[in-house]
């Protein structure tokens, strides 16, 4: 790999957010010392507006914690963190059958049955890290047994919760494809090298040689289960940040395996996908478009998201350590700007803002939600800071 030197003055940066304001923000008013779990909906000052616990984001904090400890500092603080999350989904999370429930109520009650595969994908992650960082085998075997569940599910993801009727139009759904690419690297230590490797190449291929349609230069949410192109508003759809984000988990497995055509070929789909979704009048990504330039399905279509941003920085942050692309950099560069200027919370400082108008003003104040918690951010800074401090 390339060393970097005119972006490593950015990792510092990235590191110091992280530390002084991501962290300590979470850490101080998401735990929820009495049944266990975290609070994930915040206000701005980190005050708790509603108790619900949504299993993907309880999932994806106890992941990231586990991570904070292996990868910066063995803080006990950060493992006891780890550990609230995982215990509480342990005892709370899961049907008689394994599968992972969509949301619970604070004591861990569900709430919402098990239609989402994204709850199973993102505890696999943190059973699979905090084994590791504890040692303990039995947090290790849940993560194998859910992996193995998602896998059997990946064809029929919602199962008996599906509303679509069945033999009309069957469609792949992209999210799925994008997350086994980093969920099966993150899962290595403990799953068969085999089962990892055919995994990465299937899956890499699929997304290359299905989702992404190369006469036009775009990555589909969806096509037919056969892997084609469907004329309707599903078909269309595009989501500039999803395929962005998962560019950058092939340019992973492609660095992994030294395949630098691989790389290149992740490299060249994320910049069609960034200068696509780019906003030539008010600056930053479109959340969603349509293939054919009509009107998207999607009523927030035209918002702008903090975690399609900060995707697309780790995406050209790695590409900039590989290959020292001046296009890469001046890329960083402007999305940094704007993602700094208008999702950082300046006035009370802390976890930063997630949702904006096209203009990039302000449309929600909170911190956390159903769909926001500590993750894209926390995820975001820490790749950065270590891809660029090189």
């Amino acid at each position: 790999m390339v060393k970097t030197k005119s972006l490593k003055n950015y990792a510092q940066q990235y590191r110091s957010e992280l530390l002084e304001e991501i962290i300590p923000f979470w850490e101080s008013f998401s735990v929820d010392r009495q049944h266990g779990g975290y609070f994930t909906c915040l206000t701005p000052q980190g005050k708790v507006y509603d108790t619900d616990k949504f299993v993907w984001l309880q999932a994806r904090q106890a992941w990231m914690f586990s991570k904070f400890y292996s990868t910066i500092e063995q803080r006990k603080e950060w493992l006891e963190m780890a550990g609230n999350g995982v215990q509480f989904l342990e005892k709370y999370g899961r049907d008689s059958e394994g599968n992972w429930y969509f949301s619970l109520d604070k004591k861990g009650n569900p709430l919402v049955q098990p239609y989402n595969i994204f709850s199973d994908c993102f505890a696999a992650m943190a059973f699979g890290a905090y084994s590791e960082i504890t040692g303990d085998q039995k947090y290790a075997a849940i993560a194998k047994e859910t992996f193995g569940n998602i896998l059997k599910r990946q064809h029929n993801t919602k199962g008996i919760y599906n509303k679509k009727f069945p033999g009309t139009r069957e469609l792949k759904n992209f999210a799925l494809p994008m997350i086994l690419c980093n969920l099966s690297l993150e899962l290595e230590s403990i799953l068969d090298a085999g089962q990892v490797e055919n995994l990465t190449n299937n899956i890499s291929k699929q997304i290359l040689e299905e989702f992404y349609d190369e006469s036009r230069g775009i990555v589909l949410e969806n096509i037919s289960t056969d892997g084609h192109f469907v004329d309707s508003f599903e078909g269309r759809l595009l989501n500039p940040g999803h395929a962005i984000e998962a560019m950058w988990f092939i340019m992973n497995i492609g660095i992994r395996n030294n395949d630098d055509r691989l790389v290149k070929k992740a490299e060249r789909i994320m910049y069609q996908q960034l200068e696509l979704g780019w906003d030539h009048t008010h600056g930053g990504i479109f959340y969603f478009l349509d293939a054919k330039g009509h009107p998207p399905e999607k009523l927030e279509w035209d918002q702008k998201l903090w975690w399609v941003h900060l995707e697309t920085l780790v995406a050209l942050a790695k590409t900039y350590a590989y290959n020292q692309s001046p296009l890469a950099k001046d890329w960083f560069k402007k999305v940094h700007d704007y993602t700094w200027n208008h999702f950082r919370d300046l006035e009370h400082g802390g976890e930063w803002y997630g949702y904006l108008n096209r203009r990039g003003e302000l449309l929600l104040p909170l911190k956390g939600g159903k769909w926001k918690g500590c993750f894209h951010v926390p995820r975001a800074l820490l790749e950065i800071s270590k891809t660029l401090d090189i």
